[in-house]
């Protein structure tokens, strides 16, 4: 896969993210775009290795459209300068699972795996599972496997204080705070040009796999 293209083109919309530009790169675009599918559909076959449930989860499902929904956002530009894919069962990106996430962005790539904003009723289940079975929660992210890759939560809009039902004295109470329980890691220059950069794609997430069984048992009593 040339990710240095995919890169490249993203840089390029970023600086001209306008209509008129796009149009003229249409045909650059359906290539990075194809580029970024097949490097999806192969990373959907590299995670199936050590997660049976992903075996059959399709690519279209999915990638995520580059057009902005532009209507209740104060920035119009119409492009998103990124490309993202969320491989998960039950409904690929718009799955409420656990899952894989992979972002190829000028600014930074990452992957993360975990829940994303999460719904409510989920996310009150969730803290409640964290509370209920903290001991085997830490004994997955204290972990030799874990700790190499992932060494705490995603942390945006976390609560200021410990939600209401749960004792303020709770040992983590941190984690109870989250909104999102999903942990990422992030790709350096050196790995996105590896030739071998599916298959260590791969040994990262397989090591947060456990995190997303742990999630995905709460998740799945909720939306059975």
């Amino acid at each position: 896969m040339n990710i240095e293209n995919i890169l490249r083109f993203l840089t390029e919309l970023s600086q001209n993210n306008n209509r008129e530009w796009f149009a003229e790169n249409k045909k650059w675009y359906d290539q990075t775009r194809a580029d970024f599918e097949q490097l999806s559909k192969n990373l959907i076959v590299e995670i199936s290795r050590f997660d049976e449930e992903i075996k059959h989860v399709e690519v279209k499902d999915c990638v995520f459209r580059i057009y902005r929904d532009t209507r209740f956002s104060h920035d119009k530009t119409p492009y998103k300068t990124h490309f993202g894919v969320y491989i998960a069962t039950a409904g690929g990106r718009k799955s409420q699972r656990g899952g894989y996430y992979l972002h190829l962005d000028p600014a930074g790539c990452f992957v993360a795996v975990g829940v994303w904003c999460p719904q409510p009723d989920v996310l009150k289940a969730l803290r409640q599972s964290v509370y209920d079975n903290i001991e085997e929660l830490n004994e997955i992210r204290h972990s030799k496997e874990f700790s190499k890759y992932f060494n705490s939560f995603f942390e945006e809009d976390k609560l200021k204080t410990v939600p209401r039902g749960f004792p303020k004295d709770f040992p983590d109470a941190e984690l109870l705070k989250l909104k999102h329980y999903l942990v990422e890691y992030k790709l350096d220059e050196s790995m996105l040009s590896a030739a071998d950069f599916i298959p260590r794609l791969g040994e990262i997430l397989k090591c947060a796999y456990p995190l997303n069984q742990f999630l995905n048992y709460t998740v799945d009593e909720v939306n059975p």
